[in-house]
């Protein structure tokens, strides 16, 4: 008989699945003192946490709030969705503030995130930032869902880099190396030469929009359409603790519930549906806050 070996232990019955097809499943029963029960209980729903994470696409997860005060109609579910791709993303232009229009590639992206959204439950309003990149992609998503208005809001605009912006990246420090090392620097409250925004000031707008969208949408869904730069900010607010949320994806899928000033992220960088164009490619984080 063989089985296989394993780290942790069920508080009640341990089970050995894994046998020589000549063996017999036997179910081993064990007692333990409570404070051994604890800890194996601890053990044992950190494994199926993993488990889950590593089982569930994110476009299926579903996570409930810790706090029973966002139960119910109580918070506001806020889809954020990064605009198509341009040709400055494709180049690795610096855009900002600038207005660079969806290319091709962005367009099909805007189509298949708003051919998603139409599928899943209703849609109250959608917002967007005031940037043709992103409104066109807001305009693509609220035809397709139910012919709504989009609502801008300059507060969703990307980050202003300054002197950076039309740059392209992997030339910035050498064409503008002050903005480019303020750029990189860790301080928050750096600004870009030439006008160029702070982390702080960046932060403390896209923040205040959409915990202002959140108040006014309690028990309904909206969508949000913004920009890299936000969408990181947004990421955040909701864990101030929590590790980077990495590159965000042109039309990935990030959903928040806001419950008065909690904010708590559902799922993060699902772009799932962009698989059949090939651009697909899933970032998956959840964070508890």
């Amino acid at each position: 008989m063989s089985a296989v070996r394993t780290q942790w232990a069920s508080p009640v019955c341990l089970h050995f699945p894994r046998f020589s097809t000549r063996s017999v499943k036997i179910a081993v029963c064990l007692k333990f003192p409570a404070t051994v029960k604890t800890l194996l209980l601890k053990q044992s729903c950190a494994l199926t946490r993993h488990s889950t994470r590593l089982l569930n696409p994110p476009h299926s997860l579903s996570m409930s709030f810790s706090s029973s005060r966002c139960m119910g109609g109580s918070y506001a579910e806020i889809v954020v969705v990064r605009h198509g791709e341009t040709e400055w993303n494709a180049d690795g232009r610096i855009q900002g503030h600038l207005d660079v229009e969806l290319n091709e590639a962005g367009k099909q992206q805007a189509a298949l995130v708003a051919d998603r959204l139409s599928k899943e439950p209703k849609i109250s309003a959608v917002y967007s930032s005031d940037l043709k990149r992103a409104l066109v992609t807001a305009e693509t998503i609220a035809a397709k869902c139910g012919g709504l208005e989009v609502i801008t809001d300059p507060d969703l605009r990307e980050r202003n880099l300054g002197e950076l912006q039309g740059l392209v990246f992997r030339e910035a420090a050498k064409l503008s190396p002050k903005a480019h090392k303020a750029f990189l620097s860790h301080r928050t409250d750096q600004d870009i030469p030439g006008g160029g925004e702070s982390l702080d000031h960046l932060f403390q707008r896209c923040t205040s929009s959409l915990q202002r969208i959140g108040n006014k949408h309690k028990g309904e869904r909206v969508v949000v359409v913004s920009h890299g730069g936000v969408i990181r900010s947004l990421y955040k607010r909701a864990c101030p603790n929590g590790k980077s949320g990495g590159k965000v994806l042109n039309t990935s899928v990030n959903i928040f519930h806001l419950c008065d000033k909690e904010w708590t992220i559902k799922s993060w960088g699902d772009v799932s549906h962009l698989q059949q164009t090939g651009r697909g490619q899933n970032i998956w984080l959840v964070c508890y806050s």
